[in-house]
C-alpha cells in the first residue's frame, strides 16, 4: 500500500495541475523552430577564430637564419604531421620497385612500367618516360597527378611527359590515389579521415607515394642528382610545393595552381581535401613558409587568371608569390623565382601556354635547349587501359589500410576499483582532453533573442558566444508553473533543436529545466552547407578538433545554467544522434561525474562503425577526430565518465535520405 501511495503521490507532482497545459511536441515544437542563427554570421566566426591561429611569415635578416628555421620546420612537419603515428621501418623502408618492361612508344622515346610498394600490402604504379638514345646522366622530372580521374593517362600529362623525355629527360609519372589504376571507391581521398581516427597519419601515405618516386629517380644511374625537379596542377600543385619544400633533393619546382596560404581562409572556401589540408599541418607552418623553404632552389609558381577550380591568380598572388618573394632575395637568388599567369585557356588547366612555361623554365635551370614550342604528339596519347601497369587483387586501400591499422589496436582494461582506478580515470581523462586539443571556454555573453510565457510554458531563446569568438544557440523551457526546477536536462540532436520536441515535451512534464541546444556545426549553428567538411578541415589543419570545441561548449553551456538557476543540481544529457554522442561522452569523459546520466538515442555502438559501415567523412566529419579510436572507444569513454550512468537506447540506422543528398 505505501509503494502505491508514493506512486500515486509522484504522479500527481508530475501531472500538470488544474488550469495549466501539458506540454506537447505541438505546443514545443515553434518555439524551438525559431532561428536564432545566421549561417553567414557562424561562417563569419569560424574563419575570424582560425585566422588567429594562421602562422605568420616573418623574413629572417640573412639567408643563414632562414636555413636554420627552415630546417627545424622541416623536421617538425615530417616528425609531428606527416609520419605521426608511423613505425620507423615504414618511413624508411628501402624501395621496392618491380620494372615489368616497355610499353609500345613513339619515335624518340620509351615507356617503362613500374610498379612498386607505398607500405607493407599496398602498392601503386607509374610510367618512366626515357629519351630513346640513354646516355650518361640526364635531368629528371617527377610528374605527379591531380584530380584527374584518368590518372597517369590524362591527356595533357602524358604530352608533357613525352615532351620531357623528347628534350633529353627522363620523366618519372606515379599514379595517385582514387585516380587511374588506383581508382577503387575505397581510395577516395575522405577516408584518409577514417586512418587518422586509428592514429596513424594518412598524409605519410600520400607522401610516401611520391617521395618513393623521387627516390626511385634519385638512385636511377642515368639521373644527374643536381636536376631533379617536380611539377603537377591542382592535387598535383599540392604534392609538388610539399614534397619540395620538405625534400631538397627536389632541385626545381613548378607546382601549378594547387594551394595558397592558409590566410585565404578568411574569404575563400579553397581551404583543400584532408590531405591538402592534413590536421596539424598550419599549425606548424602555412604552405608560405613551406614555398618559402625551396629557395634558393629554382620555383616557377603557375596559377590561372579565371580557375574554374581553385586558386586564381589575381587572388593567389599578393598571397603567395609576393609574400615568398623576399626569401630568394635572401640567397640574391630573385631569377630563380618566377610568376606565369594563364590566360589562354584561363581555367583550371595544365594546357599547351603552361606546359610551354614549364619546359621554358626547366630548360633555362637545367642548361638544356631552349624551347620554343612543344613537339606535337597528339596522336601519341594511349588510353587508361594502354598504359596499365597492373595491381594485385588484394591490393590495400585507403579504407582497408584504417581497417587493418584498426585490427591491431590493443588497449590496456581499466582497474576494477580504489585508488588504481582514481588514478585510470585521472590518467584518461586527460589523455583525452590532449588528444581533443581542449581549450576550455566560457559563456561570455547570452543574448536572450526571443520568449514565450503561454499555455502554461516559459521559454527564453538565446545565442550564446564564448570567450573564443564561437557561439551556440539554445532554447531554455520549463513549466511556469515551476519556479526553481531541481534538475535540469540539456536535449541535443544531430538534426537541431526543432527535431527534439517530443524530448523535450517529456522532460517539461516531469517538471525539469530544459534546454534544447545547438553546438557550433550543428543545426542552426551551421555554417553554409555547401561543403560541410570544410570548416572541420580548418580546425584540424591550425591544432584544433571540432569534437573538442564542441565538447567545450558543452561544458560551458552547463556552467552557465548552473550560475543562472542556483537551485539546479541534478544535470543530464540527452542526445539523438552519432555527432552529438560524441560531443556529449567527450564532455562527461572531460568530467567525470559532471552530468548524472547520458541517454543516448541513434548512436554508434562502436566507433568501428565508421570503418565497418563506413561512415563517410565528407557527409559527418566532426566525429573524426584524429587518434581518438586509437585511444578510446564509446565503452572506454562511458567508464572514464562515470559516476555518470551511460545508456545506449537505440542504435544508428543508417545515413538518412536527407545526409546523403546534402
Amino acid at each position: 500500500m505505501r509503494q502505491t501511495a508514493i506512486v500515486v503521490i509522484l504522479s500527481a507532482l508530475l501531472l500538470p495541475q488544474q488550469g495549466e497545459t501539458q506540454a506537447t511536441p505541438r505546443l514545443v515544437e515553434p518555439l524551438l523552430e525559431f532561428p536564432l542563427h545566421s549561417p553567414q554570421i557562424v561562417d563569419f566566426q569560424i574563419r575570424q577564430y582560425a585566422l588567429k591561429s594562421v602562422p605568420k611569415l616573418v623574413v629572417p635578416r640573412t639567408s643563414e637564419q632562414w636555413h636554420e628555421e627552415a630546417g627545424q620546420l622541416r623536421k617538425r612537419l615530417l616528425d609531428e604531421v606527416v609520419f605521426r603515428g608511423w613505425p620507423d621501418e615504414w618511413c624508411n623502408s628501402p624501395l621496392k620497385f618491380e620494372d615489368l618492361g616497355y610499353l609500345p612508344s613513339g619515335k624518340g622515346y620509351r615507356m617503362r612500367k613500374l610498379r612498386y610498394e607505398i607500405v607493407p600490402g599496398m602498392q601503386t604504379t607509374a610510367i618512366l618516360y626515357e629519351p630513346e638514345q640513354l646516355k650518361g646522366r640526364v635531368p629528371a622530372m617527377l610528374d605527379v597527378n591531380g584530380h584527374a580521374p584518368e590518372g597517369k593517362a590524362v591527356e595533357y600529362k602524358q604530352k608533357r611527359c613525352i615532351n620531357q623525355a623528347l628534350q633529353g629527360m627522363l620523366a618519372l609519372s606515379p599514379e595517385w590515389f582514387y585516380m587511374g589504376e588506383l581508382r577503387q571507391p575505397d581510395n577516395t581521398h575522405w577516408f584518409s579521415a577514417h586512418v587518422d581516427l586509428t592514429g596513424i597519419s594518412s598524409l605519410g601515405l600520400f607522401y610516401l607515394a611520391m617521395r618513393k618516386g623521387l627516390d626511385y629517380l634519385y638512385q636511377h644511374p642515368n639521373v644527374d642528382r643536381k636536376r631533379i625537379g617536380m611539377t603537377g596542377v591542382s592535387g598535383g600543385g599540392w604534392q609538388t610545393i610539399v614534397l619540395s619544400g620538405l625534400d631538397e633533393r627536389v632541385r626545381l619546382a613548378i607546382p601549378v595552381a594547387g594551394y595558397a596560404s592558409a590566410e585565404l581562409v578568411g574569404g575563400n572556401d579553397k581551404f583543400g581535401d584532408n590531405e591538402s589540408s592534413p590536421t596539424d599541418f598550419f599549425s606548424i607552418a602555412d604552405f608560405l613558409h613551406v614555398s618559402a623553404m625551396v629557395a634558393p632552389r629554382p620555383m616557377l609558381l603557375i596559377n590561372n587568371a579565371e580557375d574554374s577550380c581553385c586558386f586564381r591568380a589575381p587572388i593567389v598572388k599578393p598571397f603567395l608569390f609576393d609574400r615568398v618573394r623576399p626569401f630568394f632575395h635572401l640567397y640574391s637568388a630573385d631569377d630563380r623565382f618566377a610568376w606565369h599567369e594563364n590566360l589562354d585557356p584561363g581555367d583550371h588547366n595544365y594546357q599547351l601556354d603552361n606546359r610551354l612555361a614549364a619546359y621554358r623554365f626547366i630548360a633555362k635551370h637545367f642548361g638544356l635547349r631552349p624551347v620554343e614550342r612543344e613537339i606535337p604528339v597528339d596522336d601519341q596519347v594511349r588510353s587508361v587501359e594502354d598504359l596499365s601497369v597492373g595491381l594485385p587483387k588484394d591490393n590495400l586501400t585507403l579504407l582497408s589500410f584504417a581497417k587493418k591499422m584498426a585490427s591491431q589496436i590493443r588497449r590496456s582494461p581499466a582497474p576494477a576499483e580504489g585508488a588504481a582506478r582514481l588514478a585510470w580515470q585521472k590518467q584518461e581523462s586527460d589523455k583525452l582532453a590532449q588528444l581533443l586539443r581542449l581549450k576550455p571556454v566560457q559563456v561570455e555573453r547570452a543574448w536572450m533573442l526571443t520568449n514565450s510565457k503561454s499555455k502554461g510554458l516559459e521559454s527564453n531563446s538565446y545565442r550564446l558566444d564564448f570567450t573564443n569568438g564561437l557561439s551556440a544557440t539554445g532554447v531554455r523551457l520549463k513549466a511556469i508553473a515551476i519556479a526553481e526546477p531541481r534538475s535540469a536536462t540539456v536535449i541535443l540532436n544531430d538534426d537541431g533543436r526543432k527535431a527534439s520536441a517530443e524530448l523535450v515535451s517529456e522532460r517539461i512534464n516531469r517538471g525539469e529545466c530544459v534546454l534544447s541546444l545547438d553546438v557550433v556545426l550543428v543545426g542552426d549553428a551551421v555554417p553554409p552547407r555547401r561543403w560541410p567538411w570544410l570548416y572541420d578541415r580548418i580546425f584540424s589543419s591550425l591544432g584544433d578538433r571540432s569534437l573538442g570545441i564542441q565538447a567545450a561548449q558543452l561544458l560551458a553551456v552547463v556552467r552557465w545554467m548552473q550560475a543562472e538557476s542556483p537551485a539546479i543540481g541534478n544535470i543530464r544529457i540527452e542526445s539523438t544522434g552519432m555527432r552529438n554522442q560524441l560531443a556529449a561522452l567527450a564532455a562527461a569523459g572531460l568530467h567525470p561525474g559532471y552530468f548524472s546520466e547520458l541517454v543516448i538515442r541513434q548512436g554508434l555502438p562502436s566507433l568501428a562503425a565508421l570503418l565497418d559501415v563506413p561512415v563517410p567523412y565528407d557527409k559527418i566529419p566532426d566525429i573524426f577526430c584524429f587518434g581518438l579510436y586509437r585511444e578510446f572507444d564509446l565503452d572506454r569513454l562511458a567508464e572514464v565518465a562515470k559516476p555518470t550512468t551511460y545508456s545506449l537506447v537505440s542504435r544508428w540506422a543508417g545515413l538518412s535520405a536527407k545526409t546523403k543528398a546534402q
